[in-house]
């Protein structure tokens, strides 16, 4: 990929409408929807993909589109379907916090184009390297000093693709290669936020730290589902709420696990989703850091002693 040429985006979202129309699960009455709403996402996708530009130009056109089509999925597919099965398997299937990941690439690359140049970087869900060990004992020689990578799985992430060699002898004979990625902005991307995710992505954000001191971490949730910690005392540089709402109550939404249920409810879901659109003001924030780290400013002597800080 050339200076001027644009990475290939991931897609999470579209595979996991593929995987529904695999799903021997999906009731028969759903099939001809999960396939208009693979037209309707495409629609989506060809819409978004066309943006760029300067970042308050850019910005509200892809969150305009993105409440859009989020609304289509949550109400008109998975709420509005006659059967259960699509509401209750929201969790398993994945279809609402993975449009988030596949949105974020997109956002990114849109309002950072001219930053982002050159071919070693990726954007979008990868494997990032969280820490490495070595399984050797000393009477036995073993293959590349026996060096394991770990890599966690992050829903978002600006990286650089990362190649080790290791071995016993400096020629590097008998040696092993291991391949991950650097990630040095990491987002964890959730349609909920409750204290449990909150302590995982706290653990998760210690990993990346360590591996990469330099790196941000941050949790992208749609609806606060806890009493908010301060991430001060944690690993996690932010936790951004992106609808600036609450969860809706544990009762509203067993009472939703029913399609007669949630076609009684169907009007106050509606009115809750319009009422609570993916703020503004809160992907700007998240935009915010991405720009401090793409931007960093390299330290020189010369610019600590202009500065007289660093």
């Amino acid at each position: 990929m050339s200076a001027k040429t644009l990475p290939v985006l991931p897609t999470p979202h579209a595979e996991k409408l593929t995987a529904l129309t695999a799903n021997a699960k999906v009731p028969e009455v759903d099939r001809p929807r999960v396939m208009a709403a693979i037209e309707r996402y495409r629609q989506w996708r060809a819409d978004i993909i066309r943006v760029h530009g300067p970042r308050d130009q850019a910005t509200p056109q892809l969150l305009k589109k993105l409440n859009e089509y989020k609304k289509y999925i949550d109400l008109n597919l998975i709420f509005d379907s006659s059967e259960d099965w699509l509401y209750r398997q929201k969790g398993q299937t994945k279809l609402d916090n993975s449009i988030i990941e596949e949105f974020l690439p997109v956002l990114v690359l849109a309002v950072f184009r001219s930053e982002l140049t050159g071919d070693i970087y990726e954007l979008g869900p990868t494997k990032c390297f969280s820490h490495m060990r070595f399984d050797s004992t000393f009477p036995a020689l073993v293959r590349g000093a026996g060096a394991a990578v770990k890599s966690k799985d992050q829903d978002f992430a600006i990286s650089r693709p990362i190649f080790i060699q290791t071995s016993h002898f400096s020629d590097f004979r008998d040696s092993s290669k291991n391949e991950s990625h650097l990630a040095y902005v990491a987002a964890e991307c959730k349609t909920n936020l409750d204290k449990t995710m909150f302590q995982e992505a706290a653990a998760t954000a210690q990993d990346v730290k360590t591996a990469l001191p330099g790196a941000k971490y941050f949790v992208l949730c749609e609806w606060l589902d806890m009493t908010p910690i301060s991430t001060s005392v944690t690993p996690i540089d932010e936790i951004i709420i992106l609808r600036k709402a609450k969860r809706l109550g544990s009762q509203t939404r067993k009472d939703f696990s029913k399609a007669e249920r949630r076609r009684a409810k169907r009007e106050s879901f509606e009115r809750y989703l319009d009422q609570n659109p993916f703020d503004q003001s809160s992907f700007d924030r998240f935009l915010d850091h991405v720009e401090a780290v793409l931007k960093a400013n390299t330290l020189t002597t010369a610019g600590a002693l202009s500065q007289g800080y660093f």
